[in-house]
């Protein structure tokens, strides 16, 4: 047999393989046996937070009440909080859950929410979240408590099985549900870009995020659950129990486990910020409130994941691009992944044409957890800089201050936001960048507010001043970076405080064809 007879029977060989793992996926995912839920009806006064979101909402039955939190250890508590409130329900929906320290406290107060007789669903993305499957497996054995998966490998504890499916289904593993929502008792919501792990919270031991969180009552929390119940009652949204093989019932241990934390020196600065705190309302003030009524919670349908979307139709990017574009004075993006592609640079050079001043942050090379992402921006910096863009790119280390309680001091950006003219505002889960707008799904909520405008734009003119970050600049055709220190400025002809490593890994990323998976 001829060499080319050889390489012909393999190529067809793996498009078979390929094309039986889709459709022994398919096949799986029709044959597993699973029961819609979904809201639960919520009372004038039957909890705790029905009382509260009651008293809150009381004749503003058609706004939302939106509170920003911008702190790290404020986003834990919210969270930890919002289920210690729980009398009825928690709908909790996210791209990454990590069985480190301040998730396993937070994951602690929801197994004693489901012991009150809380119902809780719990829906992750597969590939993001870092729990063991010994894990998902106690936790769904608690007869409160349902965990589903999104978008699951079948192998689960065979590395090769489970490398060959990833392989030989890639476009369809390659797509994750990259949502955000923490929602208790149909009354109080939190959404934006935070995952649940020791980076958002303050924690991490390699880097911490900055990040936004919206914590929401009214009309506002009636969308999100709506959101939630048309991604868990989705066909990507497969329970847990099927997926695993049978094995002993380990949330006894795991509880031992979780109550270890107590006595961890780690775990005290999170411990003391809730400890004498029963409830949500004892963490944000019923007047910290801002009132909005023009307001929509926004999501891609779960179809996106399966790539069924008309003509790569893309709900949130459509919705959110007019809105851009039609700023009319300024507009401040936030996005620590950021690759605008070509339709993106003709976008915002576009407004600055037209007056407009259009100002981007986003990670630098040494911040960014994610390099290939930094290399596919870095092509773009050029056009954007010429075109009248301001850049701006986030230390890895900031000289003011610690960004840690416990751990380490780099920071990395993680927030994904606009706010425009003063007036309009975006906070959610979208980067722009490819993976968002064509692979991912993601969710946000668009407003229309000055006051909540207002409290984004003193946290972005915070975060773009040189202590804290780069502003970039075009000389000569050539990109560069502002550096001041003790008032002396002084342009950086090279990434600013990456390593030799880092940045020849990024040049070379630059030039491979993978923008599309970025």
């Amino acid at each position: 047999m001829s060499w080319f007879s050889i390489v012909i029977i393999t190529i067809l060989a793996l498009v078979a393989l390929r094309l039986l793992a889709a459709s022994s996926n398919a096949g799986f995912l029709r044959r597993v046996h699973k029961v819609d839920s979904h809201i639960l009806k919520i009372a004038a006064a039957d909890t705790e937070l029905d009382r509260y979101g009651a008293r809150l909402c009381h004749e503003r039955e058609a706004a939302s009440g939106l509170v920003l939190i911008s702190s790290n250890l404020d986003a834990f508590a919210a969270r930890l909080l919002a289920a210690r409130s729980a009398g009825r329900s928690l709908d909790l929906m996210y791209y990454m859950w990590n069985a480190d320290l301040t998730g396993m406290l937070i994951m602690r107060e929801v197994v004693a929410a489901a012991d009150r007789g809380v119902r809780v669903r719990i829906l992750l993305d597969d590939l993001g979240v870092s729990m063991s499957d010994k894990i998902f497996y106690a936790i769904d054995c608690h007869p409160n408590i349902e965990l589903r998966l999104f978008n699951p490998t079948k192998a689960r504890e065979n590395i090769l099985r489970r490398g060959l499916e990833m392989a030989f289904r890639f476009r369809s593993v390659n797509r994750r549900m990259h949502n955000k929502a923490w929602i208790a008792d149909g009354r109080i919501a939190l959404v934006g870009g935070r995952n649940i792990g020791d980076p958002y919270f303050d924690a991490g031991e390699d880097a911490n995020f900055r990040d936004f969180d919206l914590v929401m009552v009214g009309q506002a929390v009636a969308k999100t659950e709506r959101l939630f119940d048309d991604y868990w009652n989705s066909s990507v949204a497969v329970p847990v129990r099927p997926l695993l093989s049978r094995r002993p019932n380990k949330l006894r241990k795991l509880r031992r486990n979780m109550d270890r934390l107590d006595f961890e020196q780690r775990a005290r600065p999170y411990l003391d910020r809730v400890r004498d705190q029963t409830s949500l309302k004892d963490a944000i003030a019923e007047d910290g409130y801002i009132w909005v009524d023009r307001l929509d919670v926004l999501a891609d349908p779960p179809e996106k994941a399966r790539g069924k979307m008309r003509g790569g139709q893309n709900i949130l990017m459509e919705t959110l691009l007019p809105v851009i574009t039609g700023t009319a004075d300024f507009i401040h993006i936030t996005s620590p992944y950021f690759i605008p592609g070509k339709r993106g640079v003709e976008a915002l050079t576009k407004l600055t044409r037209k007056g407009v001043k259009v100002s981007v942050l986003t990670n630098s090379l040494a911040a960014t957890d994610v390099a290939a992402v930094h290399a596919g921006y870095s092509r773009y910096r050029p056009a954007l800089l010429k075109g009248g863009v301001a850049l701006y790119e986030l230390k890895s280390i900031a000289d003011m201050g610690s960004f840690s309680l416990r751990g380490s001091k780099q920071a990395s950006l993680h927030t994904k936001a606009f706010a425009r003219d003063g007036k309009y505002g975006f906070i959610g889960s979208l980067n722009l960048d490819p993976r968002s707008v064509s692979l991912n799904t993601e969710m946000g909520v668009l407003f229309e507010s000055s006051h909540l405008v207002e409290q984004m734009d003193a946290i972005f003119a915070k975060e773009t001043e040189t202590d804290l970050s780069y502003p970039v600049r075009l000389e000569k055709g050539a990109v560069r970076w502002l550096k001041v220190v003790d008032g002396k400025h002084s342009l950086l002809r090279d990434e600013p405080d990456a390593g030799i490593a880092r940045s020849a890994t990024a040049w070379l990323i630059k030039w491979l064809p993978l923008e599309s998976q970025l």
